[in-house]
């Protein structure tokens, strides 16, 4: 089966509590695999909001990627996600960023893989390191291990930190 590589984050309600009930219920959608390491980040993009909890998931999956993006989205209404604002507070958010080493633009279904900011995003790659640090960007052909060091270089001081 396809592996998919999730992001998933929370700064609604118990973050922690949120994460836990999304890795159970992503068991319905295939296999987890792992879980990497819950981080705390700061929010991007909109900061008067609670900080984030994070993750990164491995999950084994018979779905498509059109198919598992709406699985996730789904999932994530079920949570209890409701529309905000971009960047805004949620409750839950599931992101697909790798399915295998397969490169994704379909604007149809607004899918795009890899992530398209997830090599500029410290929460993504700090847990992801921990999961697959040799897994290749197969568009910016790097590790995520040089990825996250790049990143951390360009930045400085590293801003999350694991829970």
């Amino acid at each position: 089966m396809p592996l998919a590589v999730l992001g998933l984050g929370s700064n609604q309600g118990e973050p922690k509590e949120q994460l836990d009930r999304a890795v159970k219920a992503l068991s319905a959608l295939g296999q987890v695999k792992e879980v990497a390491p819950y981080i705390l980040s700061k929010p991007e993009g909109y900061d008067a909001q609670p900080d984030f909890v994070n993750t990164v998931v491995l999950l084994s999956t018979p779905y498509r990627p059109a198919d598992l993006l709406r699985k996730l989205k789904e999932l994530e209404k079920k949570l209890g996600r409701v529309p905000t604002f971009k960047d805004g507070p949620r409750i839950i958010d599931l992101d697909i960023l790798f399915y295998d080493d397969q490169v994704i633009f379909d604007t149809d279904v607004m899918l795009f893989v890899p992530h398209p900011r997830l090599h500029e995003r410290e929460f993504v790659l700090k847990p992801l390191s921990y999961l697959l640090p040799d897994f290749v960007h197969p568009q910016l052909g790097k590790s995520v291990t040089s990825l996250y060091r790049e990143l951390m270089r360009n930045k400085g001081v590293p801003s999350c930190k694991i829970l």
